[in-house]
Formats: structure tokens, C-alpha cells, sequence
């Protein structure tokens, strides 16, 4: 099992100024501490559970093209991109600006949006939540075809429409940058993701609860002729012991989604104080969960 480092606050007590010099220094301990992956909220406003929205926010894929530039093995994603959020030409694009930038660690988290005070709040379009999924299916589509070298011509879909999706550098990633679909939802999330993804992404509520959802991919995977041994098994974890930087408990929860099949548990430091996290609590987490396998 491994160990992910989910960026999600950005109040560095040293304010603004403090945090290019921040992120730099959380890539360099996420790589010290053999962590697996970095990844970034994609959000414009921060979330209201989190604290305030109106509370620091950094653009993410910009934020990435950073963590790119300061880094050398750790994957790159954000968890997750709202549909919403960019053209999905647009996005295509960005993706592969980062893996190529990065060297080939690009990964596309990506999800149907929730967030509509963020939408209102800068003008942009929040479609109720059916036409959400159905631009999320879009996006998949027009992702994969951007990122195929046989495939070509335009796309036409009911929300999109592309004339000429060009994606010139293509991607470093082989056969092409992960995607992880973000989410639980059992009857359309979790089935797009049986469809399209290489990776999944759930919350870590309880073993029981991680497993049933995990029952359900396998249905689909089954309904849609896909071997569930070929997606990635992730989870968020949000868990007290991470919290309290009580390793023993950590690995006691670790051990229950080792037994599930789990690929990577991602951590989130609830601190604008990432790199400190990353030394003290993930990269010895990091360290004790590789033993288990």
C-alpha cells in the first residue's frame, strides 16, 4: 500500500508570500518520504467544511505546473476537477501540458461538480446534477480521444462539440495520463468508472462502507465486460488518528483497506503547513504501510 498527500489549505500562517516557498518545500519531503502521489484541490473558493470560502485558494492546474517544477518522481492530480470547470478540450490540454512538463506523471481526477456557490459566485454555469454526469461521460470521451494518436476527426456530442481536437505535444504518460474518477455514487459514478477510468477514488467513512462500494464497481465492472483487478483502488482518508498524528491508530485503520484490495490511502494535513505534515506524520505513514504490502 502506499501514501498520497492531498493539498486542500492554503492559509500558510506566513500568508500569500510564504506559499510558492511552502509548496516547494512539501514536494521535496513528499519525495524524501517515498510518498506516491501529490495531488491539489481543484476549487475556487474553499470549502465551507474546510473553514471559510472566503479563506485562501490557489488555481490548481497552476498550482501543479509548480509542484511540476519542484518535483521529479510523485504523481501529479488534482482530486478532483469539477466538470464544470473547463471545456474539456480545454482541459485535455491542460492535462497534457503538466504530463509533458512534468515528465509523464500527469493524473486526471475529475467529478460531476458540487460546489455551486463558487459557480454563482464567479459566473459560471452550474447545469443541474443529470447534466453534470452527462458532460462528465462527454469529457471522458473527448479526454481519451485527444489522447489516442489513431484517433481523429471532430467530436459531437449533445453538450460538446469539437471541430478539431487537436492535442499537439501529446502526452508522455504511456499509454496516456491516468484518470481517476472521484466519487461514490452507485448508479452513475461508480459505473463511469467501470467505462472509463483507470483509477477510482472514495472516501474512507469505514471499511464496511468502502467495501459495499467497492461490491458495486465489480457489478459494473461485470455489466461492462471490464476486469476490476485493472482499476486502482484509492481512498481519502479523514480520519482522527492523522489528525492527532497517532501513527499506531493510522496503521490500524490502514490495515482494514489493505484488506480490501486498497492501492494508495491519501492523507490531508488540515494545517496550511503542509511540508511539516509530510516529514512528521505521512512520510513515516508512508514507511509503515509499505511492510503491509
Amino acid at each position: 500500500m502506499r501514501v498520497g498527500l492531498h493539498i486542500s489549505r492554503f492559509d500558510h500562517p506566513g500568508g500569500p508570500p510564504a506559499l510558492g516557498a511552502e509548496l516547494a518545500a512539501v514536494g521535496a519531503a513528499a519525495e524524501a518520504g517515498g510518498l506516491s502521489r501529490l495531488s491539489v484541490m481543484d476549487h475556487w473558493f474553499q470549502m465551507e467544511f474546510n473553514d471559510r470560502a472566503e479563506d485562501p485558494m490557489l488555481e490548481a492546474y497552476t498550482t501543479l505546473g509548480h509542484l511540476a517544477a519542484h518535483t521529479s518522481t510523485v504523481r501529479l492530480g488534482a482530486l478532483v476537477t469539477g466538470v464544470t470547470y473547463r471545456p474539456p478540450g480545454l482541459l485535455a490540454k491542460i492535462v497534457t501540458s503538466l504530463d509533458v512538463l512534468s515528465g509523464g506523471r500527469a493524473t486526471l481526477g475529475i467529478g460531476a461538480a458540487w460546489y455551486e456557490r463558487e459557480h454563482v459566485g464567479l459566473g459560471v454555469p452550474f447545469p443541474p446534477l443529470a447534466e453534470r454526469f452527462e458532460r462528465l461521460e462527454e469529457t471522458l470521451r473527448i479526454c481519451l480521444r485527444m489522447w489516442d494518436p489513431e484517433a481523429g476527426g471532430p467530436f459531437e456530442g449533445r453538450h460538446y462539440r469539437l471541430a478539431e481536437p487537436l492535442n499537439v505535444p501529446a502526452p508522455l504518460s504511456a499509454p496516456r495520463p491516468e484518470i481517476m474518477i472521484g466519487g461514490g455514487g452507485e448508479k452513475k459514478t461508480l459505473r463511469l468508472v467501470a467505462r472509463y477510468a483507470d483509477a477510482c477514488n472514495l472516501f474512507a467513512t469505514a471499511p464496511e462502507q468502502v467495501a459495499h462500494k467497492l461490491d458495486v464497481l465489480r457489478g459494473h465492472c461485470d455489466a461492462e465486460g471490464r476486469d476490476y483487478a485493472t482499476i486502482r483502488r484509492t481512498v481519502l482518508y479523514g480520519g482522527e488518528a492523522a489528525d492527532r498524528g497517532d501513527l499506531h491508530a493510522f496503521t490500524r485503520d490502514a490495515e482494514a483497506y489493505v484488506k480490501l484490495g486498497i492501492d494508495t490511502v491519501i492523507l490531508s494535513p488540515g494545517t496550511g503547513r503542509p511540508a511539516t505534515f509530510a516529514e512528521d506524520f505521512a512520510a513515516p505513514a508512508a514507511a509503515r504501510l509499505a511492510e503491509l504490502g
